[in-house]
């Protein structure tokens, strides 16, 4: 048994759920940026960590509680521009290996837009 009951614990608390920093960005701004990290299947949690957006505004968008209409539509822009930033890294690829990236690239696209 050691005698360590005696020190301080050296390891940084962890943050309050969900929270990492404060948000500086307009509602406007989070909206965008809650859109674009969800397109990229990125946990509501670890949105509010990363960015500090408030944890309830985030699982509303996500959830179609607010901006029912609007949300969707950003969302689908920003999963379009994936497919096709993927797409274009794809082409890094030669043969059999490119073929395949990009078949698997387009059935995630079919899968996420619901194709």
């Amino acid at each position: 048994m050691s005698s360590d009951t005696n020190r301080p614990d050296p390891r940084t608390p962890s943050p309050p759920y969900g929270y990492s920093r404060e948000c500086h960005y307009s509602r406007e701004r989070q909206i965008h940026i809650v859109a674009e990290f969800h397109a990229h299947k990125i946990r509501p949690s670890r949105i509010a960590y990363r960015v500090g957006i408030d944890i309830a505004l985030i699982e509303a968008l996500i959830a179609g509680e607010t901006e029912q209409e609007r949300f969707p539509r950003l969302v689908a822009h920003y999963r379009r521009q994936r497919y096709h930033q993927r797409m274009r890294d794809s082409g890094s690829r030669r043969g059999i290996a490119r073929y395949e990236m990009q078949q698997q690239i387009e059935r995630e696209f079919a899968q996420d837009v619901g194709l």
